[in-house]
């Protein structure tokens, strides 16, 4: 007969195994992109490695929120001291729907060419502010530029649906290879919700610049700030932030069809707003691992760029 006290330690040890591992990140301060006086930093790309260089794109501007910001882009050999090469995107023309603030890029590199994905905003910022974002795309040869916008942008657009999930804005693209498409991950928040009701959804493609079709199943996660996905082997991992239910947040998540989201990680303090060097995120390889080291929001007096490097506990 099996005594109440190791029926207590079986148990614990089923739960000990079975509970989460925890991922913990190390930071790092940057060079060429870290604090500088006056200077706002924010919200950088994933990174790609073009011979021997990395390069990164983010927004830049004057106020902490990003909403007067445009597109800047830095390179470097090591991951650890950058130099900025400078403005990649300028803001559309005054009154359209990218002429306040073009911030938030992200990179995909598809079909020989370099398409650079990023949010745009219309309105001047005051407070009160309500932003109305959404997501455009410019394909250029070279990393470098010049980049020329699609005439189809915006390429995604917030829903005319009241009821869906991004029916007041949409933000924060993150480009995967799958299965020969392309697929779009983004943010998108409803109308009449806060910023902490922010949920994630993802739109596929046949071609990189679309047009970029939204999932039925959207969203495909109920919460998430950052957007920030990467592949794992053959299905797709995200990592959550502080925003949605306390169930999700802090964590990694995994789906093996792209789609349907289970939480398979827990985190210490996650990367704020994070781009990671993911090698295989754009090959559809079938074993892609996981990203080791990647940029963020680094708080300083204004928002500027860091590293993080991340523990994955086996």
């Amino acid at each position: 007969m099996m005594t109440k006290s190791l029926t207590i330690l079986i148990a614990s040890a089923a739960v000990a195994m079975s509970a989460p591992k925890e991922v913990t990140f190390s930071r790092t301060e940057l060079s060429g992109i870290g604090p500088e006086q006056n200077v706002m930093r924010r919200d950088p790309s994933d990174i790609i490695k073009v011979d021997d260089l990395y390069y990164v794109w983010y927004s830049k501007g004057k106020i902490s929120t990003g909403y007067d910001a445009t597109v800047w882009f830095a390179t470097s050999t090591d991951g650890i001291a950058w130099e900025e090469q400078g403005q990649a995107l300028a803001k559309g023309a005054t009154g359209s729907w990218e002429g306040a603030s073009v911030f938030t890029p992200n990179i995909l590199v598809a079909e020989g060419k370099y398409y650079l994905f990023y949010t745009g905003t219309s309105k001047p910022y005051k407070k009160p502010f309500s932003p109305d974002s959404k997501i455009g795309v410019a394909v250029a040869d070279n990393p470098a530029g010049p980049w020329v916008r699609s005439d189809a942008n915006p390429i995604i657009r917030n829903s005319e649906n009241a009821e869906d999930f991004d029916s007041h804005l949409i933000d924060d693209a993150c480009l995967l290879t799958r299965d020969g498409k392309y697929w779009l991950y983004y943010k998108g928040r409803q109308l009449g919700k806060t910023p902490h009701e922010t949920q994630m959804g993802v739109a596929v493609a046949e071609h990189p610049s679309g047009p970029y079709i939204k999932h039925e199943a959207n969203p495909v996660i109920a919460g998430n700030h950052e957007v920030v996905v990467w592949p794992k082997g053959a299905g797709v991992e995200a990592l959550i932030g502080t925003t949605g239910p306390k169930s999700i947040t802090n964590s990694v998540m995994y789906s093996a069809d792209g789609i349907h989201f289970e939480k398979v990680r827990e985190t210490g303090k996650g990367a704020w707003a994070g781009g990671t060097y993911r090698p295989d995120a754009f090959t559809d390889n079938q074993d892609a691992s996981r990203p080791e080291w990647g940029v963020e929001i680094s708080k300083a007096k204004l928002p500027c760029l860091g590293r993080f490097d991340i523990n994955w506990a086996e």
